[in-house]
Formats: C-alpha cells, structure tokens, sequence
C-alpha cells in the first residue's frame, strides 16, 4: 500500500532532509518513527530535499507500507515518536503510480527576511536578516525579470546534480509586510541553493549596488561568480510541490504562512 505524507519542520535543529551517516537529518528522523508503525524499516521519497536550516511547510513524501494501518496511524501515531521541530500534518493512501517528487509539476518556495537595524532574536533562525534599508520597487522590478524559461546557471550552487541548468520560473513576487519582506517564487524545478542565490541578489539590487536589470546580465552571463553571495537558509521554507488536481492531495500550507503575515 502506498501511503503519500504532508509534513512541516523546523530546519534548524537538523543537518538537512537526506538521510546521512550519522543521522540528525528529517528522513532520518520519520523513517525511524515510521519503523515504529510498521514494525521494520522502510525508506521514503520526498517531493523535495531541503538544506540544513532550510523549513517545510508542505514537505511530501510518500512510502509502500508492508501492512495496513488506519489514517490516525500515519499522522497521531507517527507523531508521537516524532522529535520536536517536525510534525506529520496529513497522510493519504495513493495509487502505486504516485511519486512525490516525479508526480510534481512544480515546486514553491518563500523567502522571509527581517528588514531593521537590529538582527532577529524571537525568531532567529527562522528569518533571514539585513540590517540596511530595501528598495521595495527595484526590487519587484528585478523579479519581473525572472518569470519565463531560463539557464539559471548564475544561481546553481557548485555542487548541484542536477542535469540541466535550464528550469521555468512561474512566479517571482516580493511584497511588504511592515520590516518584513517576502519572497515568493515558483518554477517546474529549482537547483541547489538557487532559492538563496536569487534572494542574495535581490538584496544587492534592494541596497543600490546594482540596477533591476543586472538580473538580465546575470542570466545571460550564466556565471555564479558574477552573482552576489548565498542568503542565509534561516528565512526559506519549502512550501511544497505542485500536483495535477487529479491526485486529491491536501495543500495547507498558504492558511498558515499567510495567516502569520496577516
């Protein structure tokens, strides 16, 4: 039987979503509170792998389960032997023909970063942070810039596996939330830390150090070294994949992040 997750955690306290020697990763973390359902261990797929410190709203993974179990297993019963910072926040049987992360026709990031003089303390960890003043209309101009099919190779991290540097962004917007900035973005597949590279950006736009149209320059370039530095993982949360209607699947996670904003 094949189960599909929606889940929620708090980057901070783990090494990142892939599983890896010595532990202390997310999938490390619901595999083991899965084998205390299920009876043995299992492995998950995820809809997409998230960074140390990066969050989830809407992580989803899904696994084939050897034995039946009712709906309140996979969500309070897996809860239960959760640590904290991770939470499962729905479960929900699919065809074998489901994939996390092959089923997704895209995937949504957002951006929170704190604008003021003072770094965060409540919420360190949890928001990015830059202390000087943000143009707001640059930088909306420079993400007008963005949507459309592009070599985003000036925002892929070194390490990045992925086969094609070429991705379709459908959305990039920023917006004002009193000190608050978010940022939104959408595409058919993001690249190892592009999310970060593009804000990083964004910000030396926001600041005066270059003009809306260097993202232009920047994509046509396709150098990461002309691009400015990585942003901090603190303020990025994986909103989650984008799937066909068809699939049913619950998608929770704008009540809460726009709530908080409200």
């Amino acid at each position: 039987m094949r189960i599909a997750l929606g889940l929620e955690y708090c980057g901070t306290a783990f090494r990142g979503w892939q599983s890896q020697a010595g532990g202390g990763t997310v999938q490390d973390a619901l595999q083991a509170a899965l084998a205390k359902i299920v009876g043995t261990p299992l492995g998950v797929l995820c809809a997409g792998r998230t960074d140390a410190g990066v969050h989830a709203t809407q992580q989803v993974v899904h696994f084939d389960s050897p034995v039946e179990r009712p709906v309140t297993a996979w969500v309070r019963g897996v809860n239960t032997h959760l640590p904290d910072g991770v939470a499962v926040r729905w479960a929900q049987p699919v065809g074998d023909e489901f994939h996390a992360r092959f089923s997704a026709r895209g995937r949504r990031y957002r951006y929170l970063l704190l604008n003021r003089p003072q770094r965060p303390g409540l919420w360190q960890g949890r928001l990015g942070w830059f202390h000087g003043e943000l143009d707001l209309a640059a930088m909306q101009a420079a993400c007008g810039r963005l949507p459309g099919e592009h070599d985003f190779s000036a925002f892929r991290a070194a390490e990045c596996q992925a086969k094609s540097p070429v991705k379709t962004m459908t959305r990039a917007t920023v917006r004002q939330c009193g000190s608050l900035f978010v940022f939104d973005f959408e595409a058919s597949a993001f690249l190892h830390h592009m999310v970060r590279n593009l804000v990083g950006t964004l910000v030396y736009i926001g600041k005066g150090a270059q003009p809306p149209g260097w993202v232009d320059e920047l994509l046509q370039m396709k150098d990461r070294k002309l691009a400015a530095p990585t942003f901090s993982p603190d303020g990025l949360y994986f909103r989650g994949p984008v799937y066909e209607p068809h699939w049913g699947l619950p998608d929770p996670d704008d009540d809460f992040l726009d709530g908080m904003l409200k």
